[in-house]
This record gives C-alpha cells, sequence and structure tokens, in this order.
C-alpha cells in the first residue's frame, strides 16, 4: 500500500475484532514503526505495554465498560464534548468536524435533539442508554486480542515544562506510525479513553497494566484483525467528513485563507 493510500484509508475502528491472535511479526513491526518517530534531541521518550492476557484485558474492559456507564449516565460527557456531536447529514455538512451519530435505536431518535437538556439525559437514563454503551464498550474490549499502552517517560514528560509539549508531539507521532501501519496490515485500532472520563479509573488501569513510577500511563489501545465486514454497534457514529483545506490553511498570514485547494485530493501516483 503507497502511503498516501494508507493516510486516507485510516479510520477508527468502532466495531469488534476477529478472534485471532495479532502475530509476534506484526506487533514487532508496530512497535518498530513507533519507534522510528522523531523526537527532541532523538530522547525517545515513548514507551510501550503490549498485552495479551485475556484476565487483564477484560479487567481493562470491565474499567472501561463500568467508566462509560458512569460518564454517559452523569451527563458529564455529553456536557464535555456536545460541540462535537452531530445528530444530522445537513448538520455534519455544514460544521465538516464532530462526530454524526447516524445509527440510533429507534426509541431513542425522537429525543436525539434533546439530548443535551435535563430532560433528554433523564430520558437517556430511561432507557438505559449508558449501561447500553457501557456493555457494549466492554464487549469490544474484552474481545480485543492486543492492548498497546503508551506510556511517557517522567523525566522527559514534566507537565508545565517545554520538554513535557516535546514528548507529547513526539508520542503523537509515533502513534500516527501505528495507526497508519496497522492500516497496511489489516488491523484496525481505537483509543480506549472512557477511564480518563472518570475519577481514579485511570490509576486502576495503570495498577493492571503494572506502570512504575517513573513513567506516565497516556493512552491504552485496542487492536485487532479486521473482519471482512463490521458490524455496527446499536449506537454508533461516524467521522469521515473533513474541513476545506480553506478552513484550516492560511497563505503567509493567519488572515488570509488559502484559496483553490478545496477540490478532491489528487489520487496518489
Amino acid at each position: 500500500m503507497e502511503l498516501l493510500e494508507a493516510i486516507r484509508r485510516r479510520r477508527t475502528t468502532n466495531g469488534p475484532f476477529l478472534p485471532d491472535p495479532v502475530s509476534a511479526e506484526h506487533q514487532r513491526l508496530l512497535v518498530e514503526v513507533a519507534g522510528r518517530a522523531p523526537s527532541q534531541l532523538n530522547s525517545q521518550p515513548w514507551r510501550f505495554v503490549l498485552v495479551e492476557s485475556r484476565e487483564t484485558i477484560e479487567a481493562v474492559a470491565r474499567t472501561s465498560g463500568e467508566s462509560m456507564t458512569q460518564a454517559m449516565s452523569s451527563g458529564t460527557f455529553f456536557e464535555r464534548y456536545k460541540r462535537w456531536f452531530r445528530f444530522s447529514a445537513e448538520e455534519m455538512e455544514r460544521e465538516r468536524s464532530g462526530m454524526l451519530f447516524d445509527r440510533m435505536p429507534a426509541p431513542l431518535r425522537p429525543f436525539t435533539s434533546q439530548v443535551f437538556t435535563r430532560r433528554g439525559q433523564r430520558v437517556v437514563n430511561a432507557l438505559r442508554v449508558p449501561q447500553t454503551l457501557g456493555e457494549e464498550n466492554r464487549r469490544l474490549v474484552a474481545g480485543s486480542p492486543l492492548l498497546m499502552g503508551v506510556l511517557l517517560d517522567r523525566t522527559e514528560y514534566r507537565p508545565g515544562e517545554l520538554s513535557a509539549f516535546y514528548s507529547l508531539f513526539s508520542m503523537g507521532a509515533a502513534m500516527e506510525n501505528v495507526w497508519l501501519t496497522t492500516t497496511e496490515l489489516g488491523l484496525g485500532i481505537q483509543f480506549v479513553s472512557f477511564p480518563m472520563e472518570v475519577p481514579g479509573a485511570w490509576d486502576r488501569i495503570a495498577g493492571l497494566l503494572g506502570v512504575p513510577d517513573d513513567l506516565e500511563l497516556m493512552a491504552v489501545y485496542r487492536i485487532g484483525y479486521l473482519p471482512p465486514e463490521q458490524r455496527r454497534p446499536a449506537i454508533d457514529w461516524s467521522s469521515s467528513q473533513r474541513k476545506l483545506v480553506s478552513q484550516y490553511v492560511f497563505r503567509e498570514r493567519c488572515d488570509t485563507p488559502q484559496t483553490g485547494w478545496d477540490e478532491a485530493a489528487p489520487s496518489p501516483g
């Protein structure tokens, strides 16, 4: 696969993976490409922990599912991220960013426009949507053949100092290498983020992974081979829309949008 094709095909996997273990060869390749990322002064501040233990994966999955249920039922998740939620194709086309909730259970559809109100939250809770989402999340994480924990060396990652920015920038570059390589290998990948939304849950994840004091757990990803056809969850979203170039690129000064580049990107080759 050409690099440009991999970039354009890169996706987040919302659905389940095949049960097949991720081969040692592919695991080795993922960490190799991560280690090829740029870093300030070649500091290479990233560390990775690969997890295949069913016991550990299922424990992470329980914490993730419980965290999702708690964040959704309390309303904190909707309140924190409501600016990025879209509920119609027209809104998605207009904003060209965020997540379009294009798959919802029939009983919930009439209330989608009210999801950010107190009444909407009561309806969501009455229909046990947080529990449905939490259980779906638990199953997805539990069914992952591989988890990858991403950590930073605390001697470099010192929040409030410039080295922390450099470390985060390098970690992002490393994970983009990983993400594009999963596309090449027929693997899927998704950020296991909900334990970060609930106080105490992320510490439990760090404990499960045995993170020492000199490392900071920054992210956990679930990874596995993609089935030929992806089964979508009962509540699902899509995020394929992208802003036009003129909406995020400027020429010479930040008050002058780039013009003439909003047409479809040329095919690689």
